[in-house]
């Protein structure tokens, strides 16, 4: 039993001491979830169809479907025996009514997450971080017996430390924490610093540990220097990517209605869903995985591509991502609406060359976002991180073009206001 929290409150310096620690803590976390999948996607779409092609001494094509559909069962298996938790809707309600994130389902989520990201589903590894390093969190600072804003801001550390590892931007990261209970910007003020510090700390330990380089995670084509006009086309790039954002949200929605529907056992649901998934593999191979391999595919070969391929993988990518959630594999949706605006992003540039790639993509990839997400700031400082670019005054303005254009709706439906 989790002993109820009471009106036990540290000192800020202890506080921050806390937030430092469990950085740390969940910087090794972060490491081990980094490894399992790592080795995961290793086993499963290298060394075992290279094995089952030597055993068969022929060619085993066409096998994404195959371990797509073992991965749906697997996935649902696990959510049926051990439970799972509801997603970030789930985490962002938790925060706001309990002020912490139920660590029950905290096994459940880990091994549900690593099938659907080593599987293949169109998943991303963003939203199950946020569940089980701020439920652990959560968990901890229970213990402590702290008042509710005293464990909501350790709560709002764990999940800052394990996006500070993956994404490799500490700051953005303890933003992306913070903005993204709300739909209107930053409210739990008093969590900052200590949430900063924890994301540090989980960056240094991640990054040490796997020898991640630092920033520049995807590699873009230089852009030379930027003018006047650009401003005009991050505008544009800011409205496309709010258009997007609404036909993604129809297609999600329609996606949900359409399994909701369908009444059959949660097993048969998800590896019904990764049949699908695996068939549109075969047509689309793009479409399969979260997502951040497959931005530098577009990046290197989008040109190549075309502009009807790189507009069907788009499509494909937000039907996968669509049957993916709603088909009970577990993750999020960070990576793929990336890969997403990547992929748009370049299509644009080549219909209309005076557009950049490099500015098409990033500034698309922060407006589609940033419409789904409300969370402006830190998805800025996370794309000019991991892109190493100085983009920032264009993905500016193309994410709070996106932002303003789509105040009504939004991806997370329990974002809001904090009450106290």
């Amino acid at each position: 039993m989790v002993p109820k929290t009471q009106n036990y409150k540290l000192s800020f310096r202890l506080l921050l001491f806390y937030a430092g620690c469990l950085g740390i803590f969940i910087g090794l976390i972060s490491v081990g979830y980094y490894t399992l999948l790592r080795f995961g996607l290793q086993l499963v779409w290298h060394t075992l169809p290279n094995l089952i092609q030597t055993n068969l001494d022929q060619d085993f094509p066409n096998f994404a479907w195959i371990l797509t559909t073992l991965g749906g069962f697997l996935v649902g298996i696990t959510v049926h025996y051990l439970g799972a938790s509801s997603g970030m809707a789930g985490v962002v309600e938790e925060i706001h009514v309990k002020g912490h994130i139920d660590s029950q389902h905290i096994p459940g989520t880990t091994i549900a997450s690593l099938l659907s990201l080593i599987f293949g589903s169109s998943v991303g590894p963003e939203a199950p971080l946020v569940d089980i390093n701020g439920g652990i969190s959560s968990l901890l600072a229970l213990r402590l017996r702290l008042n509710v804003e005293q464990v909501r801001i350790l709560t709002f550390c764990g999940m800052g430390a394990a996006l500070g590892a993956f994404f490799g931007s500490p700051l953005g990261s303890a933003l992306f924490a913070l903005e993204v209970p709300h739909r209107f910007g930053l409210e739990y003020y008093e969590a900052f610093v200590p949430v900063v510090i924890s994301a540090i700390m989980g960056f240094i330990v991640f990054r040490v540990i796997t020898g991640l380089t630092i920033g520049g995670q995807l590699e873009f084509p230089d852009y030379g220097k930027l003018y006047s006009q650009d401003i005009l086309y991050a505008i544009l790039l800011g409205v496309i990517g709010a258009g997007v954002a609404v036909f993604f949200l129809f297609i999600f929605r329609k996606t949900a209605q359409l399994t909701n529907s369908i009444h059959i056992h949660p097993i048969l649901l998800t590896t019904l869903g990764g049949l699908v998934i695996g068939i549109a593999g075969f047509f689309v191979p793009l479409s399969l995985f979260y997502g951040e391999e497959q931005i530098q595919i577009i990046i290197d070969h989008g040109a190549q591509m075309g502009v009807w391929l790189l507009l069907m993988t788009a499509i494909v990518k937000v039907c996968t991502v669509s049957l993916s959630l709603n088909m009970g594999f577990k993750g999020g949706f960070i990576f793929p609406v990336f890969f997403i605006g990547a992929d748009l992003g370049m299509m644009i540039s080549l219909i209309f060359p005076a557009i950049h790639p490099t500015v098409a993509m990033i500034c698309l990839m922060a407006a589609l976002t940033v419409a789904l997400l409300k969370n402006p700031v830190s998805i800025i400082l996370i794309l000019s991180v991991i892109s190493d670019t100085d983009l920032i005054p264009l993905v500016s303005v193309a994410a709070i073009t996106s932002l303003l254009l789509t105040i009504p709706i939004g991806m997370i439906s329990t974002q809001q206001a904090r009450s106290k």
